[in-house]
């Protein structure tokens, strides 16, 4: 059984010390998996999200209006203030989420690492971050594609990182992808991964 509290630190201590890495000019990067956010955008986010949910205030969560209000009330922050509130309240978050059997904050933080990671080109996240949450999810919303179409890209597709045209290079027809798709079928096409490709069958490959 996954431990959900020690998952999300896990991803803290990761997106934390991206974002202390980054340049000014990185943080201004466009990231196509979300609502239009910028990379500064998406850690906002990632910032706001625990502290509303530490301190209760989850009005409209977890909807457009609740998450574009956490990048709206951080506007002006500098990137260490968002990176201190990420460390300040994850062990209220990983406490809470122990037990849940569906730990939407903590599958949150892992959709938007690797929308930084592609967003920014880099390569896939680690394994451990992300396997987690396809093994809850897949067996139940897209059964008859694991092992059919490469883990990773079916990990973000369940999260509607993939494209309509993406997921129809691998077989699949628009009813499938409207079963699969959590938040419903997208038509732009997303970044791949640093260093892949679409293979002819739509797998993603090393290159």
């Amino acid at each position: 059984m996954t431990d959900w509290g020690a998952l999300y630190r896990d991803h803290v201590a990761a997106v934390t010390a991206l974002a202390e890495s980054l340049t000014a000019a990185e943080l201004e990067v466009d990231v196509p998996g979300t609502p239009a956010w910028t990379v500064r955008d998406v850690l906002a986010h990632l910032a706001g999200g625990p502290v509303d949910a530490a301190t209760g205030r989850m009005d409209g969560a977890p909807g457009p209006e609740w998450t574009a209000r956490h990048v709206g009330e951080r506007a002006h922050l500098p990137v260490d203030v968002l990176v201190a509130e990420m460390r300040e309240h994850q062990d209220v978050i990983a406490g809470s989420a122990v037990d849940d059997p569906r730990p939407g904050i903590v599958w949150d933080i892992a959709v938007h690492h690797a929308d930084l990671h592609e967003a920014l080109g880099r390569g896939r996240l680690p394994e451990p971050l992300w396997v987690p949450v396809l093994d809850q999810l897949a067996a139940a919303r897209a059964p008859g594609l694991v092992g059919a179409v490469d883990p990773y890209e079916l990990f973000r597709a369940l999260f509607s990182r993939r494209s309509r045209d993406q997921m129809r290079a691998w077989g699949l027809d628009d009813d499938v992808i409207e079963a699969v798709c959590i938040f419903g079928p997208r038509d732009d096409d997303q970044p791949l991964p640093k260093g892949e490709h679409a293979s002819p069958n739509g797998a993603a490959t090393g290159g």
